[in-house]
């Protein structure tokens, strides 16, 4: 089962793995979801708790991965990445998780991911101009063991957002 195991309620997750999670665990997420640097003091009186609850609860969704960091989002745009590709990837037979690590090495790609369908893989990258994108697709895309590629232009983003909590248990049931 699940290291750390406690008196509380099991979410389920697809992939049968499991965290403990209970309300209070969730309302300290969804407060740390919109401002992760906010301190424990804040959160413990917004949640109705005490400051050595909130420290010790995340401090048990870090030890078990639930709570993996802590990071900032930027804005592409302002940060100069002015284009959003996603690609579909056909790769060698064989070369999958070759070429699959020599892309995602490239500063420009964001994501990649194994996909089942036409391609073997997608990958979303960033590009500062039309030049840039030129260059990815000479270079990256261009990598011995690629047999094809397919790349789409992203026109308007409509969401992008992290993931957020399931919302109950009875979801996977």
């Amino acid at each position: 089962m699940c290291k750390l195991q406690e008196r509380r309620t099991e979410l389920r997750y697809p992939e049968g793995r499991c965290g403990m999670l209970d309300v209070t665990d969730r309302a300290i997420l969804a407060i740390l979801f919109t401002d992760a640097t906010m301190s424990n003091r804040t959160v413990a009186d917004l949640v109705g708790v005490s400051q050595g609850t909130v420290s010790n609860r995340i401090k048990r969704m870090e030890q078990l991965g639930i709570i993996e960091g802590y990071s900032i989002r930027l804005n592409p745009e302002k940060i100069g990445w002015r284009m959003t590709v996603v690609v579909g990837i056909r790769i060698e037979k064989g070369r999958l998780l070759e070429i699959q690590g020599k892309i995602a090495e490239d500063p420009r790609v964001v994501s990649v991911y194994d996909v089942t369908g036409d391609y073997d893989s997608m990958v979303v990258a960033l590009a500062r101009d039309r030049e840039d994108l030129n260059n990815f697709t000479k270079t990256v895309l261009s990598l011995d063991g690629i047999e094809r590629s397919h790349t789409h232009m992203v026109l308007n983003t409509v969401k992008n957002t992290w993931i957020g909590l399931p919302e109950d248990s009875e979801s996977y049931d």
